[in-house]
C-alpha cells in the first residue's frame, strides 16, 4: 500500500533504499586515539628534530619532492656511493613504550 510521501515499505518510489548521507568508512575513530608520547602526533621527517645537515635531511629533501617512478630512480641514486649527503650521526630518535 502506498504512503502519502509516494513510497512503500520503507523504500523509495522505483524500488530503491533511500539514499545516505556521505560519510567516509573510518575503523578507527579519530578523537579516541590517545597517544602515548606527544612525538607521535607529527610523523614528518622534519619533526623528529634534527640537524639540517645530516645524511638524512637531505636526503628527504631531495626525495618528498619526487613521486611515482621516478622516486625509484631517485631512491637508487641515493644508494649509491657517489652521494654526498651530509654528516652522519649515530643520534636515536626512538620513543621508549612502556608495556
Amino acid at each position: 500500500t502506498p504512503r502519502p510521501d509516494g513510497s512503500q515499505n520503507g523504500k523509495e518510489k522505483n524500488g530503491k533504499k533511500p539514499r545516505k548521507s556521505n560519510t567516509p568508512f573510518q575503523r578507527i575513530k579519530p578523537e579516541a586515539v590517545k597517544f602515548a608520547d606527544e612525538r607521535l602526533k607529527d610523523n614528518r621527517f622534519e619533526a623528529r628534530g634534527a640537524s639540517e645537515t645530516d645524511y638524512g635531511a637531505k636526503a628527504a629533501r631531495d626525495l618528498s619532492v619526487t613521486r611515482g617512478a621516478g622516486f625509484r630512480k631517485e631512491k637508487n641514486k641515493k644508494k649509491r656511493g657517489s652521494y654526498r649527503g651530509g654528516e652522519i650521526t649515530m643520534q636515536s630518535y626512538s620513543i621508549k613504550f612502556n608495556d
